[in-house]
C-alpha cells in the first residue's frame, strides 16, 4: 500500500492557503505547540530558536511571545513571504527573521548554534511526507549539544479495528442492499491507506507501538523501515476490517506543568491527521478474545524518500510467537497467564510474610527494652 506524493511538488503544495487554514484550525495541534512553548517561558527566555518549515510563522511567534531573543523561521516555499507579513503584523520583526530556502541550504550568520528547534513536521501515520529528515538535518547542523527539540520524541501505534462508517451503510442504502458494491469498494481500497476517523469503540484490540522515534538521537537512516509482528486477543466480538494507525508526539518536560503530549488516536480529540486505516480486502468476523495476528511493515520508498510503502500480512496465530502475557483465548496463553498469576500471588505472599516477621522482630526488641528498664 502506498500514498502518492510528488517529490518535486512537495514545497509548492504548501503554498495552498487552504492547507494552512486546516492546520491552524486544528485546535489539538496548535494548542499543544502553544502550551509546550508558552508554558516553558523560563526556558525560552533569551534563547535562540529555529523553526523548521515555519509556514505562516505561528510557532515562531509563540517562541517570541515566550521570550526568545532570536528566532530563525525557515520556510522553503513561497509561504515565506506571507510569514514575513504576519511577523510584521505582530511586531516581531526585530526578533523573528524569516529565511526563505531549504533548511539544508541555510547558513546562519557567524555559523551560530541555536538553543532549540521547533517544527511541525508530522504527516499522516507520522512519517508520510518525510519532512522529519529535514528536521534531523537542522539538528545536526544548527543545534547546540545540550539543545532541545520540540517535539523530542514520537510513537506510532497500530490496532485492529472495524470500519463501520465505510461499509455498514451499504447493507441497507435507501431500502436497497448494496453489499456487492461494498465488497468491490473494499477490494478497490485495499491497495491504498484510507485517511478517516476511527472511533474508540471501533477498535477490536489494544494498541501496540510499531515505532518509537527519538528526535535527539535518531538519524534519517533509522527512519527507513519499521516492522512489527503481533498477536492480540479481540477485546470484543466484531468485524475485523482493517488496521488503524496513529501517533503521538512528546514535548520536553522543562517545568512543573507536566509533559505536553499531542495525541492523534481514536480516544483523543480529532485532528486533521485523523487516523490512517489499512483496509482488508475481505472482512473477518471475530469473537471476543479470538487471536488477531498480523505483520505490518513500513518501508521508505526507494525512489521517493517522502513516501512510505505499507505492507500488511495476515498471519496464522498458531504459527507465530505470542506476547507474554497474551490476551487471546488460545490454551497456551491461558496457561501462561495462570502461571504468571500464580507466581505473582506467591511473590506477594512471601512479601507479606517478610513484613510480618519484621514486625515480630520489632516487637521482640521492644520487649527486651522493657525488660532492661526493669
Amino acid at each position: 500500500m502506498e500514498m502518492d506524493i510528488s517529490h518535486d511538488k512537495y514545497f509548492t503544495s504548501y503554498e495552498d492557503l487552504e492547507i494552512h487554514k486546516l492546520m491552524l484550525e486544528d485546535d489539538p495541534r496548535t494548542d499543544a505547540y502553544r502550551k509546550a512553548i508558552l508554558e516553558n517561558k523560563s526556558y525560552f527566555k533569551d534563547k535562540v530558536v529555529m523553526d523548521v518549515g515555519c509556514g505562516t510563522g505561528i510557532l515562531s511567534i509563540f517562541c517570541a511571545q515566550a521570550g526568545a531573543r532570536k528566532v530563525y523561521a525557515v520556510e522553503a516555499s513561497n509561504m515565506a513571504n506571507l510569514a514575513k507579513e504576519i511577523v510584521k503584523e505582530n511586531n516581531f520583526e526585530e526578533i523573528i527573521e524569516v529565511l526563505h530556502g531549504k533548511v539544508e541550504d541555510i547558513v546562519l550568520p557567524g555559523d551560530i548554534k541555536v538553543d532549540a528547534i521547533v517544527s511541525e513536521w508530522m504527516g499522516f501515520y507520522l512519517l508520510h511526507e518525510g519532512m522529519l529528515d529535514s528536521v534531523l538535518a537542522a539538528r545536526d547542523k544548527f543545534l547546540k549539544p545540550d539543545g532541545e527539540m520540540f517535539p523530542e520524541s514520537a510513537i506510532i501505534y497500530v490496532a485492529p479495528s472495524s470500519v463501520p462508517d465505510l461499509y455498514n451503510k451499504w447493507k441497507n442504502f435507501h431500502g436497497v442492499s448494496l453489499s456487492m458494491f461494498s465488497k468491490h469498494l473494499r477490494s478497490s481500497k485495499s491497495d491504498k491507506p484510507e485517511i478517516m476517523q476511527i472511533k474508540k469503540e471501533d477498535l477490536l484490540g489494544n494498541e501496540v507501538a510499531i515505532a518509537w522515534i527519538n528526535l535527539r538521537e535518531d538519524t534519517p537512516k533509522d527512519l527507513d523501515s519499521y516492522s512489527i509482528q503481533h498477536v492480540v486477543g479481540a477485546i470484543k466480538s466484531g468485524q475485523y476490517q482493517g488496521i488503524c494507525v496513529w501517533f503521538e508526539c512528546n514535548f520536553p518536560e522543562l517545568s512543573n506543568n507536566g509533559r505536553i503530549i499531542l495525541k492523534t488516536g481514536p480516544d483523543s480529540p480529532l485532528t486533521h491527521w485523523k487516523q490512517t486505516v489499512i483496509l482488508l480486502p475481505e472482512e473477518q468476523n471475530v469473537e471476543e478474545q479470538e487471536p488477531i495476528s498480523f505483520q505490518l511493515d513500513m518501508k521508505r520508498d526507494q525512489f521517493n524518500a517522502r513516501r512510505y510503502n505499507l505492507q500488511l500480512t495476515l498471519l496464522d496465530p498458531e504459527e507465530v510467537e505470542h506476547p507474554v502475557p497474551c490476551t487471546c483465548h488460545m490454551t497456551k496463553c491461558i496457561l501462561m497467564k495462570a502461571v504468571m498469576l500464580q507466581h505473582a500471588e506467591h511473590a506477594l505472599s512471601q512479601k507479606e510474610n517478610t513484613n510480618s516477621n519484621i514486625l515480630e522482630d520489632d516487637n521482640i526488641d521492644d520487649d527486651d527494652d522493657d525488660c532492661s528498664d526493669k
